[in-house]
């Protein structure tokens, strides 16, 4: 039994990308092991004026500390709870303080590490700061607690937190460290430079890598951090391969799963459902001037706006493919919609989008494929693609597609509505990442009941594959073979499943539905997180062997 566990990451209480999800749905069943010997650490981002919306200041039973915290001058630390299931203890620090110990902190990282800061750019000086900050919380906790046979875990998620895991290691060896790479930063790099990664996986070097993509500090940094820590892990086997090519360690591999507590219950699931649909249709019969009858094919994808990496590419692409078959299949009249829910540089919602919503017979809108403004329209992927396939969303289209370039928090114009609420009333979901080391968006759509099709490169899809075999009639998740060559042949099996998803009747549709959360339900907290267990069991082992 652990004394202590900390778990540090940029996306403690401040919700960036799926980090976010991986932990605050984590928390809960953690906490109901550890208690308050749990503790998460995040970037204290916010102001009076920016209040966190997930952070709750409230007494713990850590305020004693507080009072008699040993910290650098300036470095202020706030206590609370994190306002998700469980309502964790969360520490947020500041860190600008530290600033003048980055060269001395570099140079000693250099030293002991061979961490290479002479290239750092962007993100790089924050992020250690920042992990900086939280290895000198859990120093002053530990050195506050004054108990020498304290078994005591520190977690760090993502580069972005290596600079922390490396002061733990240095500087206090009792405890025990843990790093997960949830991507590492050369293969997302190799990705988004539009390099193919897996065909020619095993000729990849990444520290040659890092050089010819300008990446040296944050990958010296992560391959540092794997190979210093105690039990290094990683999310999926697609990205286990990966981290033993480019970072040359072996990692444990430890998924992630999902809480099912954010999934509402029958009556209310119902009600929900259908306040979503009704949302979903008002909104595209607002744009286009069109009806859609309750019995419309409602689809989306969602994630972060990266064309190639999440596939949204292959998506748009098979909503045209798909378009161009339904004309052959007169004998049905049902319409589909296809959202792309894909967060852009969204200057504003429309307001006349929001006025047209109020009116008994909306009139069709001037470009009626997006619900919010851009800043740059002339230059954004998502828009461009949709503009290019020729989708105009007119009368006769049996296909319609809207994109959606907002976080949708529940306050953005034009939905109001948040993704959670919006995702029950989907009828199919697409995900066609080509790099995705775990693929929270399709664990997150099945456990909705909505059919759900990814690919073997997620590491969602391969446990898929590897747990229920290509069984998507049963399990409600279509898992397709991608590769770095076979795009056109991707493209052509999304349609056909889609068709074959629209083609559905009721019950079939019910029973792909039912599988779908019966799926997501086998990858839930309860029996995913004993591989955590595991690695840090394995951390403790080590310290062991040290001391």
């Amino acid at each position: 039994m652990l004394d202590l566990l900390f778990e540090t990451s940029w996306e403690v209480c401040n919700k960036v990308g799926g980090i976010y999800a991986v932990l605050s749905t984590k928390a809960k069943t953690l906490q109901k092991q550890y208690k308050d010997n749990l503790i998460f650490i995040g970037p204290d981002l916010w102001s009076a004026e920016n209040p966190s919306p997930s952070f709750l200041q409230q007494r713990t039973p850590f305020d004693a500390w507080l009072r008699k915290a040993e910290l650098p001058d300036g470095m202020k630390v706030r206590v609370g709870r994190w306002d998700v299931p469980g309502k964790p203890l969360a520490v947020l620090v500041t860190f600008d303080a530290l600033y003048p110990y980055k060269d001395a902190l570099y140079a000693d990282m250099w030293r002991r590490y061979r961490v290479d800061s002479l290239h750092a750019y962007g993100d790089y000086d924050e992020s250690c700061m920042f992990a900086y900050a939280a290895a000198l919380v859990i120093e002053s906790i530990i050195k506050w607690k004054n108990d020498p046979k304290m078994r005591v875990v520190a977690h760090f998620d993502e580069w972005t937190t290596g600079m922390g895991l490396l002061h733990v290691k240095s500087h206090l060896p009792r405890v025990a460290t843990v790093f997960t790479t949830h991507a590492t930063s050369i293969g997302r790099s190799i990705c988004g430079n539009g390099k193919p990664l897996y065909d020619y996986m095993s000729g990849y070097n990444g520290d040659q890598m890092a050089g010819e993509l300008n990446m040296q500090s944050k990958h010296s940094l992560e391959k540092a951090a794997a190979h210093a820590a105690d039990a290094f892990t990683t999310v999926s086997d697609v990205t286990a391969r990966e981290c033993r090519q480019l970072l040359e360690r072996h990692p444990m591999v430890t998924p992630n799963a999902f809480e099912q507590h954010y999934v509402p219950k029958g009556a209310k699931f119902n009600a929900q459902r259908l306040a979503a649909r009704q949302r979903m249709l008002q909104v595209a019969t607002a744009l286009t001037g069109q009806h859609f009858p309750e019995d419309t094919m409602l689809v989306a994808t969602s994630g972060r706006l990266e064309m190639r990496n999440k596939g949204i590419d292959v998506y748009l692409d098979a909503l045209s493919a798909m378009r161009a078959s339904l004309k052959n299949i007169t004998s049905q009249r049902r319409k589909v919609v296809a959202f792309v829910l894909v967060p852009a540089w969204m200057k504003s919602h429309r307001i006349d989008l929001a006025d047209n919503m109020l009116k008994v017979r909306p009139h069709r809108l001037f470009d009626p494929v997006i619900t919010h403004n851009l800043h740059n329209p002339d230059s954004d992927p998502v828009y461009n693609r949709i503009n290019s396939l020729g989708f105009h969303n007119e009368t006769r289209d049996k296909v319609t597609v809207i994109d959606v370039p907002s976080y949708l928090n529940g306050d953005d114009g034009i939905f109001n509505m948040s993704y959670y609420d919006l995702l029950p009333g989907l009828d199919a979901a697409v995900f066609p990442s080509y790099y995705e080391p775990w693929g929270y968006t399709p664990l997150e759509s099945a456990a909705f009941g909505v059919a759900t099709i990814t690919t073997d490169l997620a590491g969602f899809g391969q446990w898929v594959l590897d747990t229920f075999g290509d069984d998507s009639d049963t399990c409600g998740v279509k898992v397709l073979h991608r590769t770095d060559s076979n795009y056109g042949e991707t493209v052509q099996t999304i349609a056909t499943s889609l068709i074959n998803l629209y083609l559905m009747d009721a019950k079939q549709a019910l029973a792909v539905s039912k599988g779908a959360r019966a799926t997501s339900k086998v990858a839930s907290w309860d029996n995913f997180i004993k591989y955590y267990e595991a690695a840090y069991q394995q951390a403790l082992e080590q310290v062991a062997r040290r001391q």
